[in-house]
């Protein structure tokens, strides 16, 4: 008979929260055997296996880091920023059937890799791998490449591309060699970097204008049902969810508003 739950026992979040960890941690220690699975039921570790793990947060964080892993696309654009050059999904897997990098874990059911072994990656095996897939391509790239290299919005390269006029061969395709100089243009990448902060703030603040919008309408809706215009006050769970959205927002509009300074 399984045992039973008491008071002291902790649920997932409880127990990522007593050890330091988040919930992708304790995923992927559960899955690589350095944390125990729950020995209740309901998914709960009981007091007992909790004091036992007190110390394994260190060995969780040794070995998968504190940045959260990342699927494919992220992946090759990752490394495509790293190597200059057009890494895609298809040379992720093709480094991974030839042992380069480890499949970590899996989320919806695709691959996921650390941070740390896309950046430990040999240049030369990346390199390999992508003039295998191209060919006498190889110096060339087309825009999509061109933005994946220098993670840019596409918008952006456009404009620059054709201000600095560009040239492209038959295919439309840039020499690499030409990406690789406006990846080195310190001033361009600078204000490319500006550019992308202030979009990035404008969008965050107008989620926090609709945000407030969606608190501020709760409010005038919980108000009616105070003053009996309103038969049903309104979900309570609503505005827990905004507020919880409103605080991750401005700290994401926050964020950005120190790295532009």
């Amino acid at each position: 008979m399984p045992a039973q739950i008491t008071g002291g026992d902790l649920g997932p979040n409880q127990f990522a929260a007593r050890l330091g960890l988040t919930r992708w941690q304790l995923r992927l220690g559960r899955e690589h055997g350095l944390l125990p699975e729950p020995d209740l039921d309901g998914e709960r570790w009981s007091a007992r296996l909790v004091d036992e793990c007190a110390d394994r947060s260190v060995q969780v964080v040794a070995r998968f880091g504190e940045d959260p892993p990342v699927g494919a696309i992220r992946a090759a654009a990752r490394l495509a920023v790293r190597t200059g050059l057009d890494v895609e999904r298809r040379d992720i897997e093709v480094l991974v059937a030839r042992e380069d990098l480890e499949v970590v874990s899996s989320f919806r059911g695709h691959p996921i890799y650390l941070l740390r072994d896309l950046d430990a990656l040999d240049p030369a095996a990346v390199r390999e791998v992508v003039s295998a897939r191209k060919g006498p391509l190889f110096d060339s790239v087309d825009p999509g490449g061109a933005v994946t290299i220098l993670g840019w919005p596409r918008k952006t390269f456009d404009r620059i591309a054709g201000e600095r006029n560009l040239a492209t061969d038959r295919f439309g395709r840039y020499a690499l060699a030409d990406i690789h100089a406006l990846a080195a243009d310190e001033t361009l990448v600078q204000e490319v970097r500006e550019e992308k902060l202030r979009r990035a703030l404008a969008k965050a603040r107008r989620a926090e204008t609709d945000i407030e919008d969606v608190v501020r309408g709760w409010m005038l809706r919980c108000t009616a049902y105070l003053d009996r215009d309103a038969d049903q006050p309104p979900d309570p769970a609503l505005l827990g969810r905004a507020i919880r959205n409103l605080v991750g927002t401005r700290a994401e509009s926050a964020r950005y508003e120190r790295e532009g300074v």
